[in-house]
């Protein structure tokens, strides 16, 4: 595994990095033998230390968390502590996941930059369009709605999209405020209007 380990605002000593190459080798050799690549950030805030976590476990999926805590070392073992916890719950379906080949659809991704307080009003027939900042690739995987919704719980995102692998239309699940997750899916939500339109006549 390609493992980079980095500090914001902290010095990361060898003896951190010996722990995080250790904890992190244990931690995920119990579900995958050969991950492709990890990444930890430390930052320190005050009096409070952060260690953040991704690791990609396999093609398109990332494993995330962060802790903080006020050792460096005590927030590395509670992330990894969390990430442990979410491979665990998805093991079996990890597992049958990674053996399985998944198709993507490429596709453009923006970054729009924030409207300035004094350009929040509506434009003039809706003719200005945001400021792109960045532009670069994505790929968009074809999945069950089940798998959408362990990748992203495994990574900690608050969307996704999808091509629905029953369908083949474009969903996405995201994250509610309420902690459950939802799911739009606009080919049923046609479906659902056109009957509800038969039903009336």
């Amino acid at each position: 595994m390609n493992l980079t380990v980095k500090g914001k605002n902290i010095d990361v000593g060898e003896a951190l990095r010996t722990h995080v190459a250790q904890s992190l080798d244990h931690a995920i050799a119990k579900y995958f033998g050969n991950p492709i690549e990890a990444t930890v950030i430390f930052s320190k805030q005050s009096h409070l230390f952060s260690a953040d976590i991704a690791v990609h476990i396999g093609r398109g999926i990332l494993v995330h968390a962060e802790e903080s805590a006020d050792q460096a070392y005590a927030a590395f073992d509670l992330a990894v502590d969390h990430l442990t916890k979410r491979m665990r719950r998805y093991k079996r379906r990890l597992r049958d996941h990674h053996r399985a080949e998944t198709q993507t659809f490429r596709a453009s991704q923006y970054i729009l930059a924030p409207e300035a307080e004094e350009e929040l009003e509506p434009a003039v027939n809706g003719s200005e369009a945001p400021a792109v900042i960045a532009e670069m690739q994505t790929e968009i995987p074809t999945l069950t709605v089940g798998e959408a919704v362990m990748r992203l719980d495994l990574s900690n995102l608050k969307a996704m999209m999808f091509l629905n692998r029953a369908h083949g239309g474009l969903n996405m699940v995201y994250r509610r405020n309420d902690g459950n997750i939802g799911w739009v899916d606009p080919r049923l939500g046609a479906a659902a209007g056109g009957l509800a339109s038969q039903a009336r006549q």
